[in-house]
């Protein structure tokens, strides 16, 4: 529920629902902190593996203060500094660090180096472990590098069906941080109908951020004609907020900047939702709602569902060496 009542617009006027929370998650700031300070302390070139967070406006403005983004390792010059994404990496990609002789900043969401130690946990114990994800997600890929022999990777519940486990007693499952709360169910509940026994993390791996994300636009999905999520193509849980719009009957659409939204989608339209993924950048939110003014969209309402403030501390390689130095959360 909203922290106050969201009254429709009903009579012929326009009117902007701006959700929140929205946009940077603490894990995104914190792993843009963490380029942006690695080039204030230590100076060109900084090296970052993958994007460090998946959203192409991020990634050209870092890219514009002088780091540089590579797809693997052996790009990296060796005794250089690099720096792994928020998404994680696996085992096999720190020891090519350490073989290389890398200065290694790990700017991995604490909350994705949680389903990294239970992915570890779990396979010490012998388990199979069922991971529920999206192939080829840079998170997905790094987590699944923690056991590989000891993990299975499913994306609905027709692959749950499917699986084959020698022990069906000795069942654990993990999920994607970024995933649909409501996909996400379905496939738990097969498991658990397929392997009573089945253990799962003490607490969920969907991350608060996604999921408060996700809560605002059902809030509001009942009281809007159209939604637009502000996110990058390649960003898991900007997609994953447009398929709860349409779930709830809302025509919802993805788009990088204002310049993907097309007119058409705006005619007939009275009242509409506006949010943004984890890793979009506010600005780009504030010139979508200004344009959407400028078309008729002249009533403006924030709607909040839930206080959001977490932080996340640098990490300890990093943390030292800043340490005495003041440094602005990015927003």
């Amino acid at each position: 529920m909203p922290l106050k009542p969201i009254t429709a617009n009903t009579g012929g006027g326009k009117k902007i629902f701006l959700l929140k929370p929205r946009g940077f998650c603490a894990g995104v700031v914190r792993a843009i902190d963490v380029v942006k300070i690695a080039l204030n302390l230590y100076g060109r070139p900084v090296y970052v593996r993958k994007e460090i967070v998946h959203n192409k406006h991020v990634v050209d403005e870092l890219r514009d203060l002088g780091a540089i983004f590579v797809e693997e390792l052996a790009e990296v010059p060796s005794g250089a500094r690099a720096i792994f994404s928020a998404h994680g990496v696996s085992p096999e990609v720190r020891q090519q660090g350490k073989d290389r002789d890398l200065k290694i900043i790990d700017a991995t969401c604490p909350l994705v180096t949680k389903v990294h130690l239970e992915a570890v946990k779990f396979a010490r114990e012998g388990y199979t472990i069922v991971l529920i994800g999206h192939k080829n997600h840079d998170e997905v890929i790094g987590t699944l590098g923690e056991a590989p022999a000891k993990m299975i990777l499913v994306e609905s519940v027709e692959d749950v069906d499917s699986l084959e486990i020698e022990n069906p007693d000795r069942v654990a499952y993990l999920t994607q941080t970024t995933l649909s709360l409501d996909e996400t169910t379905g496939i738990i509940a097969r498991l658990e109908e397929r392997f009573p026994m089945i253990r799962g993390p003490k607490s969920q791996d969907i991350c608060y951020a996604t999921e408060n994300r996700q809560m605002a636009v059902k809030g509001v999905s009942e009281f809007c004609e159209l939604i637009l999520v502000v996110g990058s193509d390649n960003s898991s849980n900007s997609k994953r907020l447009v398929e709860v719009g349409k779930n709830y009957g809302v025509a919802a659409h993805l788009v990088n900047d204002w310049s993907n939204v097309n007119p058409a989608w705006l005619e007939g339209i009275h009242n509409i939702g506006v949010t943004a993924g984890a890793s979009a950048p506010e600005h780009l939110v504030e010139e979508i709602v200004s344009a959407l003014q400028s078309s008729g969209f002249t009533d403006l309402e924030e709607i909040e569902m839930v206080e959001e403030d977490v932080r996340f501390s640098l990490p300890a390689e990093l943390a030292s060496a800043a340490s005495g130095q003041l440094y602005s959360i990015s927003r």
